[in-house]
């Protein structure tokens, strides 16, 4: 037996408490704490009863493998790992409206030509479902569609012998247990609504797909637990302001993790992008300065994006730091480093920073790219448009070698690109001279003086030129 126990329980981290208050101590929050009773309460332990045994087998034992489930659109695939695995739990997460909806709806469409697929909604009715679903070209496809809140009334109909190949629950928020008395949507309701359907996915078979909002700071709403007992997390990321959406993956136990597929927002639904360098560069200018072009990898796949600064003059006393689409903490310790090692003054301007078509970098070997767009535009000296820039820097101000370069010439080459400002590397000369293995002209630098030197107009046989008639 239990004791029955009213707790608070912070809607946005999780965290329990005795009594009620109006700010939560683990994550800051505030009015997120909410009353839940019948579940929420206190176990003391296992008891008396004796359990069964559970049965061991050997590590080199024989396993039935099981075949992916292809649903051939190719960027889905690449991020699922390869295919979706039957019997795994996938969460999708992503800001409302970003289009997690209508990516399920057309992955469902697709596998429905060879698999059993069901749709089940809890934020639409079926002929608001069907409506989407012919604006995506999918109205004679063949998948069973419900509306349903209750996890009891759906367990019931996905608990047969027979069980559908892939099942789709939007969104998991929605959802209730009957015997709990808190709301939907509640930790309590989001974490025993995920565990028994779940449960019962791995026991049955078939490949569940669950969909999550996030909270305004990007996570997904609900217990942190629930990223932790799914097999694969997802996050569909992506600007208002841009056609372009990114599928990342976070978490993968059946393939690597930090992978991404591209997606382009049409009106007739999401398009996949197979080459999404050449979309992200398809607006870019040539002579301009405050812009680099960034070589990064996302996952194993190498992308090509445009990093573009601007410094201008500042009217307050503090001046400003603004960034979409990078580290906010690495752009101050940047400019920190060109202030201290390359005597450059930013700190009576405002800079401004921005990665071009709604991409999200995190990787450090972007940092050589931002400090040259600061450095352009600073100097109003543009970065020639034929070249690309990868490379960590460190605080003493020396450049830093980084994984995959390789991967990274190789995709700049295919894209047209003809030079390369690249860390040096250890026993290579440090003269620019030509790369026969991917035609391109590397310009190995070692320390953030170096690429000052490059980026002066006035230097003999240097390819970066002024702007209108800048420094």
């Amino acid at each position: 037996m239990v004791k029955r126990k009213t707790i608070f329980t912070c809607q946005s981290c999780g965290t329990t408490y005795g009594k009620w208050a109006g700010q939560c101590d683990s994550c800051g929050e505030w009015n997120t704490l909410v009353a839940e009773t019948n579940s929420e309460v206190i176990p003391r332990g296992v008891g008396r009863a004796k359990g069964h045994v559970i049965e061991l087998v050997q590590l080199d034992g024989i396993s039935i493998e099981t075949s992916r489930l292809i649903s051939n659109l190719k960027e889905f695939d690449r991020v699922c790992g390869g295919g979706i695995i039957p019997g795994s739990a996938t969460l999708v997460g992503g800001d409302p409206g970003i289009g997690k909806s209508t990516l399920l709806l057309q992955v469902v469409g697709m596998l429905s030509a060879s698999t059993d697929c069901i749709y089940i909604s809890g934020e639409e009715a079926v002929d608001q479902v069907r409506m989407r679903a012919g604006r995506l070209g999918l109205a004679d496809a063949p998948v069973d569609l419900a509306s349903a809140t209750s996890v009891r009334d759906i367990m019931a109909s996905l608990d047969d012998a027979n069980p559908p190949h892939v099942v789709v629950a939007d969104s998991i928020q929605t959802l209730y247990v009957d015997n709990l008395g808190s709301a939907p949507g509640t930790v309590a309701q989001v974490r025993t609504s995920a565990q028994e359907l779940i449960r019962l996915a791995k026991r049955r078979g078939f490949a569940l797909f669950l969909v999550g909002h996030v909270t305004k700071e990007g996570n997904i709403a609900g217990p942190r637990v629930l990223e932790h007992m799914v097999d694969t997390v997802l996050y569909f990321e992506g600007e208002r302001g841009h056609q372009f959406r990114i599928l990342r993956t976070v978490k993968n136990r059946f393939g690597p993790a930090d992978e991404i597929g591209v997606f382009e927002m049409m009106d007739t639904g999401l398009s996949e992008v197979v080459n999404p360098s050449t979309l992200f560069l398809a607006d870019r200018e040539g002579e301009v300065s405050g812009a680099s072009v960034f070589a990064g990898i996302e996952g194993s796949r190498p992308m090509l994006v445009e990093i573009q600064a601007l410094t201008a003059p500042s009217t307050f006393g503090t001046p400003r730091r603004a960034v979409v689409g990078w580290d906010t903490g690495r752009l101050s310790m940047i400019l920190a480093v060109l202030e201290a090692r390359c005597d450059l003054t930013f700190g009576s301007n405002d800079v401004y920073l921005n990665v071009a078509g709604g991409m999200k970098i995190s990787e450090p070997a972007a940092d050589l790219a931002v400090a040259a767009a600061l450095v352009s535009s600073l100097t109003n000296v543009s970065v020639p448009p034929e070249a690309i820039v990868f490379g960590e820097i460190g605080l003493s101000g020396e450049i830093r070698p980084v994984s995959q370069s390789s991967a990274r010439l190789k995709e700049a080459q295919k894209l047209g690109f003809s030079e390369a400002i690249t860390p040096k590397l250890k026993g290579k000369k440090t003269e620019s001279k030509p790369d026969i293995g991917n035609g391109l002209i590397q310009k190995e630098i070692g320390h953030l003086q170096d690429l000052l030197t490059l980026l002066s107009p006035r230097t003999t046989g240097s390819p970066f030129t002024a702007v209108g008639g800048g420094a």
